[in-house]
């Protein structure tokens, strides 16, 4: 619910996915969520269907998946971070490749990041390391949670196994991308005078 240029960030999200076409959306609950489910209540006002997965404990990346489980089908799913602000076009989105259970949107490391997170190879993640950096936008075959309980880790536990696998594939994206993890970046998200990716 920050303010970004105007509306609240996950309201900028939102476009951007109805932009690619995509209605059914699942979304994360915890601290302070009932003014997200006051704010956008079933979706209808703004062009999508929205299903509240709630955590009565904060469950992180990986066991918030986990919880919400049961809302998002056998196929394929899209997760994107609630905390990141791009152009990145959803429509460019590829598909998980058939011998991949993860699929990255990264990008090269953007000088307010003192680390990376990976190295490429081809359209495969090689290793960890600096070069490229994850951009909160992945799609991931339910399969991966099949012996995962609802409590709290990461998602990025995920990520290291599929590298170790040879089963996580990403693409690259070059254009505009933050994410807001201090208020640095939501002043520099808001001063900036490029447009909203949604319009």
């Amino acid at each position: 619910m920050l303010m970004v240029r105007g509306k609240p960030l996950l309201e900028h999200q939102i476009g951007w996915l109805v932009e690619a076409g995509i209605r059914q959306l699942v979304i994360n609950l915890h601290h302070l969520g009932e003014l997200i489910e006051e704010y956008f209540g079933d979706g209808a006002a703004h062009g999508v269907q929205i299903a509240y997965s709630r955590e009565t404990e904060l469950l992180e990346t990986g066991g918030g998946i986990v919880n919400a489980l049961p809302m998002l089908g056998d196929e394929p799913f899209l997760i994107v971070n609630g905390d990141i602000f791009t152009e990145f076009p959803f429509t460019d989105l590829l598909d998980i490749p058939d011998w991949a259970d993860i699929h990255l949107v990264v990008t090269p490391r953007p000088s307010f990041r003192e680390q990376g997170d990976f190295e490429l190879e081809g359209e495969r993640i090689a290793s960890r390391g600096d070069a490229y950096v994850y951009c909160g936008i992945s799609i991931v075959r339910p399969t991966v949670f099949r012996a995962d309980r609802a409590e709290p880790f990461s998602l990025r536990e995920h990520f290291f196994k599929a590298i170790e696998e040879r089963r996580i594939s990403a693409q690259v994206w070059s254009g505009y991308w933050i994410d807001i993890g201090a208020q640095a970046q939501l002043d520099a998200v808001n001063q900036t005078d490029k447009p909203d990716p949604a319009t």
